[in-house]
């Protein structure tokens, strides 16, 4: 994943295992802050994230035309900025990539996967209030 540094403007390529650590960028030696936002997954990013994460991982498997999932989109973003160095999250479009969705059997949206060393700790259909999904990645 690449992260632009807020000093100098570089480009950044951040390995799965560091995009939940504070790093420095490679030009300037500026900190780079730990990732603080939903990540748009793709299948070898979110397998990449899977693999080597060293936090939890939330999944959001959602679509375009689904309205609860709209609904979700500010609460997970606000939760990526809370949880920060602590937890990601991944937002896995079912329209572009199905094949994802079909591996966590996902039959209806927005759906949840909590996954911890690349295993699920669980999943959850429906939209969901953002201290319940907080409380998912603590335990996690």
């Amino acid at each position: 994943m690449i992260r632009i540094c807020q000093k100098c403007g570089a480009k950044n390529k951040i390995p799965a295992k560091h995009l939940a650590d504070v790093g420095k960028c490679g030009s300037c030696k500026a900190p780079l802050q730990a990732e603080a936002g939903p990540i748009e997954a793709d299948p070898e990013l979110f397998d990449e994230v899977l693999r080597d994460a060293t936090v939890p991982v939330l999944v959001d498997f959602w679509a375009e035309w689904c309205g609860p999932c709209r609904m979700a989109a500010p609460e997970l973003h606000a939760l990526a900025e809370e949880m920060a160095g602590r937890a990601l999250i991944l937002k896995v479009n079912i329209d572009t990539h199905p094949e994802l969705a079909n591996r966590y059997r996902v039959q209806s949206i927005p759906n949840f996967v909590v996954l911890k060393n690349g295993k699920t700790m669980g999943q959850h259909a429906g939209l969901s209030p953002r201290s319940e999904m907080r409380r998912w990645l603590e335990t996690a």
